[in-house]
């Protein structure tokens, strides 16, 4: 088992449209992992809204694209879970809450992590957004903590 806080990030950017600097994403992850002492890998795919739509359909039933889908795994060497972003999702977010679109990505990043350990801001009694809002001030630098509801 990796040793706590050791994450391996394997990312897949499959959109091509807007540039995206992955060692920040990666930077924001191990951060994350870091502060909450857990390790393993976790993938993270970049993507647009056409097969964001079709992933939230198929896995939660609602046919549009959301900003951000988590697929926790078994954990461990096996994998921490699945992390998927729609970059245009991320930049539509971005502009209407006053970032940039790499703020956006790692607010994303950072909130999908959060959900492939098991968090769910949807059914506990405000657990998930606290320690969000705390992770961001750390690895974020205060950015602002409003996400786009999926």
């Amino acid at each position: 088992m990796p040793r706590a806080g050791a994450l391996d990030v394997v990312l897949l950017n499959r959109q091509r449209t807007r540039p995206v600097t992955q060692s920040r994403l990666r930077r924001v992850l191990a951060g994350a992992a870091e502060a909450l002492e857990v390790g393993g890998e976790v993938s993270l795919v970049l993507t647009g809204d056409r097969a964001m739509r079709a992933l939230n359909a198929r896995y939660r039933h609602k046919d549009r694209a959301t900003d951000v889908l988590s697929f926790p795994g078994p954990g461990g060497e096996e994998g921490l879970g699945d992390i998927v972003i729609s970059v245009e999702t991320a930049e539509r977010n971005a502009r209407a809450f006053g970032r940039t679109l790499p703020q956006e990505m790692d607010v994303l990043a950072l909130h999908g992590f959060l959900h492939v350990l098991g968090y769910d801001h949807e059914t506990d009694d405000g657990t998930m957004d606290r320690l969000e809002r705390r992770l961001r001030r750390k690895l974020l630098l205060g950015q602002a903590t409003r996400r786009a509801q999926p």
